[in-house]
C-alpha cells in the first residue's frame, strides 16, 4: 500500500485504520502503484482556532473515494486525540465509500475494545449513554457496542474484588508437536524440540527462581500463574513436574485465585500428565479443537482428530480439574457456517466452564499465506454469522462474555471473545487485557508487562514492557550456560523492574 501523510498525525495509527479495509497490507517506503496497490492520502490541519480538518483521499485502481471531517476543540481535550477522531472519520467514511464495507468496529483500532467502553462507564456515562457514544462516535455497530460495554460492566464487577499489590506470572513454553498453517507465535515443532528441551527447561528454572526473589523484594503476592506455549503438555511429565516443583518452592499453587496449565493439542493431553496437574493445584486446563471437522484439522496442520479431542476432554473432565476451556477458530480457511455452527452446538453440549471463540487471523509468517496469498478477507459472510451465532447460543446456555480483544488481519475485522458461566471467569485473561496488574513472564518470547495501576479517578497507571529473547537458542545463549545452577543472566531485566519500582538498594 501507498500511504502519504501530511501533517501531525500518529502514522502507526493510520496504518491500523488502513488495514481494517486492507488487511495484510504493508507499507514498504519503495511500494510502487499499480494494479490492485491501494493509495491511501491523508492530510489533517488547523480549521481557524476552534477545529482541526482531516482530508482522506483513497484510491483503487481506477476508483477513487475522498472525504472531509472537521472536529471540534475541546481544551479538556488533547489536539491529537481530536485529530485522531477526525483522520479515523474521514478514512472510515472514504473506505466505506470506495469498497462498499462497514467496518463492525468502526474507528477502534486497538486490541482492548472494552477498555474504551471501561472509560466511559468510569466516567458516569452509564451503561445506555455508553453504547450511544460508541456508536455515534467511533462508528460501532450496535451489537458490538453492546457486547463491549457488557464485557467491561463484567470486568469493572469483577475486578473491584482484586487486592492491591497483586501480580501474577506467565510461563513460556514455545514448543508444539507441529506447527498450525495459521500460527504466528514463536514454536518450535518436533523436528527440532527436543535437543533443546531440556536446557530449555533449566535456564527457564533459573529464570523463575530470580523472578520470586525479585517479586519478593517488591513486596508483591502472586494471584495467578498461566503456563502458556505453544503447547505446554508437550512437555512429558517429569518435565512438566520440575515445573509444577519450582513453583511449590515458593508459592502455595493451591491456594492461587487460578492456575491455567495450557494443553492445546488434545494429542499432547494424558491422564499422568492431568494427575500431575491436579495433583500440583491446577485449577483451569484449556483443550482446543479449534473445530471439530477432520478435513478442516488436517487442512490447518492439526495432527490431532476430532475423536483425540472428544477423549482428551473426557480425561480432563474426570480429572478433578476445576476449570476446561475450550477454543473455537471462526472462519477458517474452507471452514463454512454450517459447520462452524455444528461445532459450536457440540461444544456447548460437553458444558465446559469457558468457551473461547477466535476470529481467524493470519500473520505474515504464517505458512498458510504461502499457498493462499488471498486469505485476508473483509467481507467474510461465513465468519461473521458465525461469531454471531456463537455468542447467541452462548447466552442462550448460560454463559457470558467477560473478556475480549482483537488483532489484526481477521476475517471481517471481527473479534475473539471469552465465555464463561457465572463465577467461573478466567482472571489472568481479565489481568492481562485490562492491565490492572503486573504480569512477570519467564522464557523465550515472553514479555513482562509492568503495570503502576492507578484505580479510576487516582491518576494514569505506567505502563513498561520488557521483552525476553524471541527465540529459544536466543534465550539459552543468554543464559550462558545450558547447565542446570548456573545463573541466568537476567541482571538488566532485574534492574529495569527494581528502577520501575523505583526500588535502589539492589
Amino acid at each position: 500500500m501507498i500511504l502519504n501523510i501530511d501533517g501531525d498525525i500518529n502514522r502507526y495509527y493510520v496504518q491500523s485504520l488502513c488495514m481494517i479495509f486492507f488487511p495484510g497490507s504493508t507499507f514498504a517506503a519503495d511500494e510502487k502503484k499499480g494494479e490492485d496497490v491501494p493509495e491511501v492520502t491523508v492530510r489533517i490541519y488547523p480549521d481557524g482556532e476552534h477545529a482541526v480538518t482531516a482530508y482522506v483521499s483513497m484510491r483503487l485502481n481506477d476508483k477513487v473515494s475522498e472525504a472531509t471531517e472537521t472536529v471540534s476543540l475541546d481544551e479538556d481535550i488533547a489536539i491529537a486525540t481530536h485529530s485522531s477522531i477526525a483522520v479515523g472519520r474521514a478514512l472510515f467514511a472514504a473506505g466505506q465509500d470506495l469498497l462498499g464495507y462497514i467496518p463492525p468496529w468502526g474507528i477502534l483500532t486497538g486490541i482492548r475494545p472494552a477498555k474504551v467502553a471501561a472509560s466511559l462507564l468510569h466516567l458516569g456515562k452509564g451503561k445506555i449513554k455508553t453504547r450511544k457514544i460508541m456508536r455515534d462516535e467511533y462508528f460501532l455497530n450496535p451489537q458490538k457496542a453492546a457486547l463491549a460495554v457488557s464485557i467491561a460492566s463484567t470486568e469493572m464487577k469483577l475486578l473491584k474484588k482484586l487486592p492491591e499489590n497483586t501480580c501474577s506470572i506467565y510461563i513460556s513454553i514455545p514448543f508444539c508437536p507441529s506447527r498450525c498453517a495459521y500460527c504466528s507465535f514463536v514454536s518450535y515443532s518436533t523436528a527440532r524440540l527436543f535437543s533443546l528441551l531440556d536446557d530449555y527447561l533449566d535456564a527457564l528454572l533459573i529464570e523463575l527462581e530470580e523472578t520470586f526473589r525479585t517479586i519478593k523484594r517488591i513486596g508483591l503476592n502472586v494471584v495467578t500463574v498461566y503456563i502458556g506455549g505453544g503447547t505446554p503438555t508437550t512437555l512429558t511429565p517429569q518435565q512438566l513436574e520440575r515445573i509444577f516443583k519450582k513453583l511449590c518452592e515458593h508459592i502455595d499453587t493451591h491456594a492461587l485465585m487460578e492456575f491455567t496449565l495450557e494443553a492445546g493439542r488434545p494429542d499432547t493431553i494424558t491422564e499422568e500428565k492431568l494427575a500431575l496437574a491436579y495433583k500440583y493445584g491446577v485449577s483451569r486446563v484449556s483443550v482446543n479443537p479449534q473445530t471439530l471437522s477432520d478435513d478442516i484439522l488436517r487442512e490447518i496442520g492439526r495432527k490431532h482428530t476430532v475423536a483425540d479431542f472428544y477423549r482428551a476432554f473426557e480425561l480432563a473432565q474426570n480429572s478433578g480439574i476445576r476449570d476446561i476451556n475450550v477454543d473455537l477458530i471462526a472462519g477458517l480457511p474452507n471452514d463454512d457456517f454450517d459447520n462452524f455452527s455444528r461445532t459450536v452446538d457440540k461444544i456447548l453440549e460437553l458444558h465446559p466452564t469457558n468457551l473461547t471463540v477466535h476470529t481467524f487471523s493470519v500473520k505474515k509468517a504464517a505458512d498458510v499465506l504461502r499457498d493462499n496469498s488471498s486469505i485476508y478477507n473483509i467481507s467474510g459472510v461465513d465468519a461473521t454469522k458465525g461469531v454471531a451465532y456463537s455468542q447467541l447460543k452462548a447466552k442462550f446456555a448460560g454463559y457470558k462474555p467477560y473478556y475480549i480483544y482483537r488483532q489484526k488481519n481477521t476475517v471481517n475485522n471481527l473479534e475473539n471473545v471469552g465465555f464463561s458461566v457465572e463465577g467461573h471467569e478466567g482472571m489472568y485473561n481479565i489481568f492481562m487485557m485490562e492491565e490492572v496488574q503486573t504480569i512477570f513472564a519467564v522464557g523465550a518470547g515472553a514479555v513482562t508487562k509492568l503495570v503502576d495501576y492507578k484505580r479510576p479517578g487516582k491518576g494514569e497507571s505506567r505502563i513498561q514492557r520488557i521483552f525476553n529473547p524471541k527465540y529459544p537458542y536466543e534465550y539459552l545463549k543468554l543464559s550462558n550456560s545450558k547447565r542446570l545452577g548456573e545463573k541466568l543472566d537476567t541482571r538488566t531485566k532485574q534492574e529495569k523492574i527494581f528502577e520501575f519500582y523505583g526500588i535502589t538498594d539492589f
